[in-house]
């Protein structure tokens, strides 16, 4: 007899929404939109006859969700080895990396020629994203990670610390001597960090410096990249980690003003599954970043740091 399933799409739809209990994190996880999601999953609980969310403020699973689920998951998981085994043995030298946005293109982008002029016979494929890796369901090497460091169930080893620093182009960090100086200038605010309370706003780090005048122009990004690039381009002061303009500040495209910077418990750091850590090739790729984010090999630490 054929087997009685259900369409493909709409499983890994639902399955993705069960795990984040969030239609926008799952559209994120599989580049669709939340919309897409929600009509994969309405599709779904049509074929089944059952409704699988208990839709409120909070989305939260059915019964019915939370006896499947893990059964889903682990049928995806299968699918996803035969997959890999399926696939040619010219796939074997291929390292998939995750990494953040700005870090990956500001950093890591412009180091790999030389990785790949070390290792010519790994093929590098390189996701930029902001969402944490499930390693179990995505065909994914390695990741670089930006937080506090605590990655439960996975390998993860701290490549650098990370301070927060003002920076602008030289020819408007001309004219700021003095933290008040600041405020003659347009700031540049990165909302998707101060959202997540990694950053703080240039409000509360301008009155840590003595300067409580409120500032009369802030323009809002909602990408590091984006806030990094406006600042090279001369539109405004910018607030950014340090790693991903270090290149900017060495080449003399941007410049750090005030000796300022505030000090950060958060950092990058490689997460590499368990069933990974012995591939040649992953362990190609860790030697090598070790190397490229040793001391010696850094721009020189960040010591100021903001007023008490």
């Amino acid at each position: 007899m054929p087997r009685q399933l259900p369409p493909l799409n709409a499983v890994r739809a639902f399955e993705a929404a069960a795990r984040h209990l969030s239609f926008a994190r799952a559209a994120e996880e599989l580049h669709v939109t939340p919309a897409a999601i929600s009509q994969q999953v309405k599709l779904l609980e049509d074929h089944l006859g059952v409704a699988l969310f208990v839709r409120g403020k909070k989305l939260a699973l059915s019964d019915t969700a939370h006896t499947v689920l893990p059964l889903l998951s682990e049928a995806l998981d299968q699918i996803e080895r035969a997959m890999l085994k399926a696939r040619p043995n010219t796939q074997n030298n291929t390292l998939v990396i995750s990494a953040p946005p700005a870090f990956a293109s500001r950093w890591l982008v412009p180091r790999l020629e030389d990785f790949q002029t070390q290792h010519p016979g790994i093929e590098l494929r390189l996701h930029a994203t902001k969402r944490p890796v499930n390693f179990q369901v995505e065909d994914v090497d390695v990741a670089i990670r930006f937080g506090a460091g605590s990655y439960p169930g996975l390998s993860s080893e701290r490549l650098m610390p990370e301070a927060i620093i003002p920076v602008a182009a030289p020819a408007l960090a001309a004219s700021i001597r003095m933290p008040h100086d600041l405020i003659a200038h347009p700031l540049l605010e990165d909302d998707w960090h101060i959202e997540n309370g990694m950053f703080p706003d240039w409000i509360t780090w301008l009155a840590t410096l003595g300067v409580n005048a409120t500032p009369p122009r802030i323009r809002h990004f909602g990408d590091a990249n984006l806030v990094i690039q406006a600042a090279v381009s001369g539109l405004g002061v910018a607030l950014c980690w340090h790693s991903p303009v270090a290149d900017d500040l060495q080449a003399g495209r941007l410049v750090h003003l005030l000796n300022q910077s505030i000090p950060s418990t958060l950092g990058y750091d490689l997460v590499i599954p368990q069933n990974r850590l012995a591939l040649e090739k992953v362990v190609t790729f860790r030697d090598w970043l070790r190397k490229q984010t040793a001391p010696q090999n850094l721009t020189p630490s960040l010591t100021a740091s903001a007023p008490a």
